[in-house]
């Protein structure tokens, strides 16, 4: 780890954190936090995903449903109108939505061939985008003289690199330029997460091999084809099937890469200064 010690940690005049966990157990919430105290540059993986590496495949999507609309077809053609995305660090509903569902079509389903082609996009923009951070590092120090870094990672990190290599490239260079926090998060949580996700179900990213072992698992529970799929019941059925999956590779990652620290103690962060306190509690527990 960059940082060896607690004392080392609190004596460091550049800070250097990346937050790993599934989405909704803070980690844009401490991020946001962080960069609201006006030292701290806030770096999210997804933010980078959605405006660099997958800014145009959304909006030309956006673009051909337009052009299935004659009003709007002729505005397009002229140049009358434009079409584009409003990203931001706290709405990244586009990014989403491209992603998209699995399903029957009439009810915004995607066919499986052009939803795994979405998914391979997002997952070598999610690389791009991770190999990115040390460049963000030096930009955030040279260009706008922030003493400290906090990368913000999507919940899908756990799914493109291997947690039992020990010489994982993505790993082993984030590893370098910070200090890899994961956020763990209890039964409680799970439960909540399952709960939130079931009221309001939302596109996610999955390991391919993950993928195709829930895709025919569903389709053999509920006896239907492909084109019958209702894409909420998918993504809802296979919620709780990806949060278990992801635990342990979460957890191997922590202990071969950084250290942990509990939802609940980040919900208890109130202040950077809370959060660089519980950094360092983290480091000496982890030392002993």
């Amino acid at each position: 780890m960059i940082y060896a010690s607690a004392d080392e940690w609190r004596a460091a005049p550049q800070k250097r954190v990346l937050l790993f966990a599934m989405s909704g157990l803070g980690k844009t919430h401490v991020s946001n936090l962080l960069r609201a105290s006006g030292a701290w540059f806030h770096y999210s993986i997804d933010y980078r995903i959605g405006t660099r590496y997958m800014g145009e495949l959304i909006a030309d999507n956006a673009k051909k449903q337009a052009m299935q609309v004659p009003f709007l077809r002729d505005l397009l053609l002229s140049d009358s109108i434009y079409i584009g995305t409003n990203i931001t660090f706290n709405n990244l509903a586009p990014v989403s939505a491209y992603l998209g569902k699995p399903g029957d079509p009439a009810l915004g389903g995607l066919p499986m061939d052009e939803y795994r082609r979405r998914q391979d996009q997002f997952r070598r923009a999610e690389l791009a985008a991770l190999m990115d951070t040390g460049h963000f590092i030096r930009r955030s120090q040279d260009l706008y003289n922030y003493p400290h870094f906090v990368c913000d990672t999507g919940g899908s990190i756990c799914e493109w690199v291997d947690p039992d290599d020990t010489n994982n490239p993505i790993m082993e260079a984030l590893a370098a330029e910070t200090l890899m926090i994961w956020i763990k998060g209890s039964e409680e949580h799970t439960q909540e997460l399952i709960r939130r996700f079931d009221r309001a179900p939302k596109p996610m990213a999955y390991q391919p091999q993950f993928l195709a072992e829930s895709w025919a698992a569903y389709l053999a529970e509920h006896d239907c084809s492909e084109d019958e799929v209702n894409p909420d019941s998918f993504i809802r059925w296979t919620y709780a099937k990806a949060l278990a999956h992801r635990q342990p590779r979460y957890e191997k990652m922590a202990a071969r890469w950084g250290i942990t620290v509990t939802a609940e103690e980040i919900a208890a962060v109130a202040s950077a200064a809370d959060f660089e306190e519980l950094v360092a509690r983290t480091l000496e527990a982890h030392g002993q």
